[in-house]
């Protein structure tokens, strides 16, 4: 036996990352090969919690998020106007101006989204059932209208935000409970539908017309026969949107016209989607 030797000191294993639990070990759940796990976490979690709401059906309201409501736009033109008249040959800010005015003239279906989920809400929320429970994107504009109408009537909404390279808050109108945050477009869009009755989009960007044309997908192609789309401002949508012109060259069907219709008020939106579903209109 060697003299001078001692036993060597143990190492202790709970100071490795190894040690953590694996759905205790946060950096572990991040890694590429988790992708699965993740989505399906994310695809659980809102589901029980609406679940747990008793949340039976929903109404998906879209537009953009940079609409503002018209006392908000007033404010802002006014303030595109002064500028541009201290530089009246900047044409970057002649530019401005016309942006302004034309936010200005869409800020009315701030009020109309506003409404709309105001009228939807109150009728349908009633005796603990929560049918026809609007559901926005979470973030400001048409979003922020559409779940400010609910709190206006003590009803509940939901709100389905996403992270993005920049910040992106949830608007402070989302049912507490029922405010949720996606990692991944894709499952938050399942979540846009999984429950929803009826899609109503108000004028917007990439981001309405990503949904739009997803959901016309589905109807067109039979892979959902229960939701109703209404699009919101017709002169807005024809000008934005050649749909005769799809079918002319024959990229669509004209019966494939049939699959959304046309609103003006949010009265006239609720009323075709309650006909649709046999419910009540008041």
């Amino acid at each position: 036996m060697t003299q001078g030797t001692s036993d060597p000191t143990p190492c202790p294993t709970n100071d490795s990352s190894s040690y953590i639990p694996a759905d205790k070990d946060t950096e572990f759940l991040q890694r590429d090969e988790l992708r699965p796990i993740r989505i399906g976490l994310e695809l659980l979690k809102p589901e029980l919690i609406q679940k747990e709401e008793h949340i039976e059906s929903t109404i998906v309201v879209f537009g953009s998020a940079r609409l503002q409501e018209p006392e908000v736009a007033t404010q802002a033109l006014r303030r595109a106007e002064e500028q541009a008249d201290h530089a009246p040959h900047d044409r970057a800010l002649q530019q401005q101006v016309a942006i302004a005015k034309r936010q200005f003239e869409l800020a009315k279906y701030y009020d109309v989204a506003r409404e709309f989920s105001r009228l939807v809400s109150s009728t349908c929320q009633i005796d603990g059932r929560c049918n026809y429970v609007i559901v926005t994107g979470g973030g400001p504009g048409i979003m922020e209208a559409a779940n400010r109408g609910a709190a206006d009537v003590h009803a509940k909404s939901i709100g389905l935000n996403i992270t993005l390279p920049h910040e992106q808050y949830p608007n402070p109108y989302i049912t507490p409970r029922l405010s949720f945050q996606f990692r991944y477009f894709a499952i938050r869009k399942m979540h846009f539908l999984i429950r929803a009755k009826a899609l109503v989009a108000f004028p917007g960007g990439f981001g309405t017309l990503d949904e739009l044309f997803e959901t016309l997908t589905l109807l067109q192609t039979g892979k959902t026969d229960q939701v109703m789309v209404v699009l919101v401002g017709r002169d807005f949508w024809e000008r934005l949107i050649n749909w005769q012109l799809l079918v002319d060259y024959g990229l669509i069907a004209q019966t494939d016209l049939k699959l959304f219709h046309y609103a003006e008020t949010a009265q006239e939106a609720w009323d075709l989607i309650a006909r649709h579903n046999g419910v009540p209109a008041t």
